[in-house]
């Protein structure tokens, strides 16, 4: 059993309540932070759970705060459920020099190389830890979860649920990093946390996994077409081209007028949300 997790803040959110809270990671071996939506729903029964992975330099706060999110899981009954981007404070020479690296840049990888190696778990804290503690200490339906993400967290998003097909009933992302052996963002990121082998890489390569994964589920995924990274750190083309190849069942809609930030996935956060309300009540 592990040790109750510290609210730090509460507060009322359409019918239902946000809070902020920190613990002991084992996974992470540091103090983590995860913030939780709890609707109205859930005051009398248990409910499907929804993971947000957020993008670079964001805390556990930033989706909570930007995404509009909160009335549209009240109106669905699911909770959600956003984790830091990485550990912190966790006294690495350097953890704080590079914002596409170490602190708020945790890649959800579990890290092989030193220094990193001995805190940066994020891969096994999002899909292990940090579930365990939701359903022991939250009004969860454990069996019914799912997971979406922006940015390094729509990446995150997709391995995890290409990783895990019968753990995460959907998964979607805002302009995700579909290829991140092949961008700079997930070349810096990878050499360091994981070596310089490129083949120990495409563990964590959505446009790797999905060639093998059998997900068999649909993938939904929003990309802005006045994103600035578009072109050369999202490169959401080589996804479709490989989930094309394997027949998985992609919706890759490119939104015009619409760049990398929260007003774009405030924009379409209820689609995303619906999407995941079909998987988890059907």
């Amino acid at each position: 059993m592990s040790a109750s997790p510290n609210l730090v803040s509460e507060h009322t959110c359409f019918g239902g309540t946000v809070g902020f809270y920190s613990h002991h990671s084992s996974a992470c071996n540091s103090k983590m932070k995860f913030a939780v939506y709890l609707p109205p729903q859930a005051k009398s029964k248990s409910v499907p759970v929804l993971y947000f992975l957020s993008g670079l330099t964001c805390t556990e706060e930033n989706f909570m705060v930007k995404a509009g999110a909160q009335q549209f899981a009240a109106k669905y009954g699911l909770m959600l459920v956003v984790p830091d981007t990485s550990p912190r404070d966790a006294g690495i020479p350097g953890e704080d020099e590079e914002w596409d690296f170490g602190t708020g840049a945790g890649f959800y990888v579990d890290a092989t190389v030193e220094p990193w190696k001995s805190h940066y778990q994020m891969y096994s804290y999002v899909v292990d830890e940090l579930p365990s503690i939701i359903a022991e200490h939250f009004p969860a339906i454990p069996q019914k979860q799912s997971i979406f993400g922006h940015s390094m967290g729509g990446h995150g998003a997709l391995i995890c649920a290409l990783k895990n097909p019968d753990r995460y009933l959907s998964v979607s992302a805002f302009a995700p990093i579909v290829a991140p052996m092949r961008c700079p963002w997930g070349q810096k990121a990878f050499t360091n946390y994981l070596g310089s082998d490129p083949e120990t890489w495409r563990a964590y390569d959505a446009s790797e996994l999905v060639l093998t994964a059998q997900y068999n589920r649909p993938i939904l995924i929003d990309q802005g077409m006045e994103d600035k990274f578009l072109s050369n750190q999202l490169l959401p083309e080589l996804f479709e081209e490989a989930c094309a190849k394997v027949g998985q069942t992609l919706s890759l809609r490119m939104q015009a007028g619409y760049d990398h930030s929260y007003y774009f996935i405030a924009t379409f956060m209820e689609d995303h949300i619906s999407h995941h309300a079909a998987a988890l009540f059907g």
